[in-house]
């Protein structure tokens, strides 16, 4: 008779501005679900709820809280990386949860739906440095869909969740 444990699957902390969604749990629960289809075990930042007594800065310090241990109990760190509040720029806390993954040295992997480069995604005007955003800032132009920082620290794929989930699996048996 074997004993052996079973393997452990993978735990995937599921970062993106989803959480802003006004059905932000129950699309936490696909998600959650699809890991598991793919073999992995799914971890959405809202499966943990924060205290109801908690004021603003008190439930989001919990909030802090939960999600860097959640990320530091995951293996992977699968994140939405797609367009949020303006074109070209994923959601910041995405983007630091990203750099909190890496820094730990995690596997990272992400997804957006349009993996043109930000260059061409970007609206801009030509100038004499290269193209200037409305803000007058310089776009980046390293052929890329995301800031370098991201792209160069993540495995990226285009799609959606599913895409992602599913080069993942095919990556980690490969």
């Amino acid at each position: 008779m074997n004993t052996a444990p079973l393997p452990r699957r993978p735990r995937v902390y599921l970062a993106g501005f989803d959480v802003f969604r006004r059905d932000a749990l129950e699309h936490g629960a696909r998600l959650v679900a699809a890991c598991a289809e793919f073999g992995f075990e799914g971890v959405y930042p809202l499966d943990k709820q924060a205290p109801a007594d908690l004021d603003g800065p008190r439930k989001a310090a919990w909030i802090y809280r939960a999600n860097i241990e959640s990320i530091r109990t995951s293996d992977i760190v699968m994140a939405n990386v797609n367009d949020f509040r303006g074109p070209g720029e994923p959601d910041s806390g995405t983007a630091f949860e990203i750099g909190y993954a890496a820094a730990l040295g995690k596997e990272i992997w992400a997804y957006a739906s349009d993996t043109r480069a930000l260059i061409e995604r970007v609206p801009s005007l030509p100038d004499a440095q290269g193209r200037v955003c409305e803000r007058g800032y310089l776009v980046e132009d390293f052929g890329l869909p995301v800031n370098l920082m991201i792209a160069c620290a993540a495995h990226l794929v285009q799609g959606d969740a599913r895409a992602c989930l599913e080069a993942m699996a095919q990556g980690r048996t490969q």
